[in-house]
């Protein structure tokens, strides 16, 4: 599972897990950073399911994770893939300050080429479940609105990495997931935060004057 969801919403979300899965049959919890609605329901999740451990990034698990997490979590380190069986792999990848957190993270799947993007792309509205459609106008409608990322100097670069992979899926958490040419979306979405970022610092010639 990436996400838990807000506390108050495990009672609505453990029932529509329950339609794919036996909430007691999950194995690993796991989030892209450290927010009530990305791990609000760890706990509740750790007790439903009793053979299930959380896992993150060194970096949320020393700062957060550790503390928060009613059983000891898995620290992944960035590249480090889990075996889920049945020749699922996720690789977990640092993507710190991306878009927002230090301790952000995405979870790859290789077979499917799956990426779990977290707050990437986020958008407003309630679309379908699954769209080949554009993702990245209106997530950039939705960073105009909310200016949710912690814009930093890194934010195109890392995006680009991602896009290396070369995704099919786009699994966002808000918003639909998208099926299509994940890397075109990444580099389009790195783009708008290279131009963003540009804007907020001066360039060097502004600075000698």
């Amino acid at each position: 599972m990436f996400h838990t969801g807000l506390r108050k919403m495990f009672p609505l979300n453990v029932d529509a897990a329950a339609r794919i899965i036996p909430p007691e049959r999950l194995r690993w919890i796991a989030y892209g950073h450290f927010e009530a609605d990305e791990c609000g329901a760890m706990n509740e999740w750790l007790a439903a399911a009793p053979r299930a451990q959380a896992a993150h990034g060194q970096t949320g698990c020393m700062v957060s994770l550790n503390d928060f997490a009613d059983r000891p979590p898995r620290v992944l380190k960035d590249g480090e893939i889990v075996d889920l069986g049945g020749g699922k792999r996720l690789r977990f990848i640092d993507t710190p300050h991306t878009p927002h957190g230090w301790d952000a993270g995405v979870l790859y799947e290789e077979s499917t080429r799956t990426l779990l993007c977290g707050d990437l792309f986020t958008q407003l509205g309630d679309g379908p479940a699954l769209t080949d459609g554009d993702v990245v106008g209106p997530a950039i409608v939705a960073e105009d609105l909310f200016k949710y990322s912690g814009l930093n100097p890194g934010m195109g670069a890392t995006i680009r990495a991602l896009a290396k992979l070369a995704p099919r899926t786009l699994a966002l958490m808000h918003g639909p997931s998208f099926s299509g040419d994940g890397g075109a979306a990444l580099c389009a979405l790195a783009d708008d935060y290279d131009r963003r970022v540009s804007d907020c610092w001066p360039k060097p010639q502004q600075l000698a004057s």
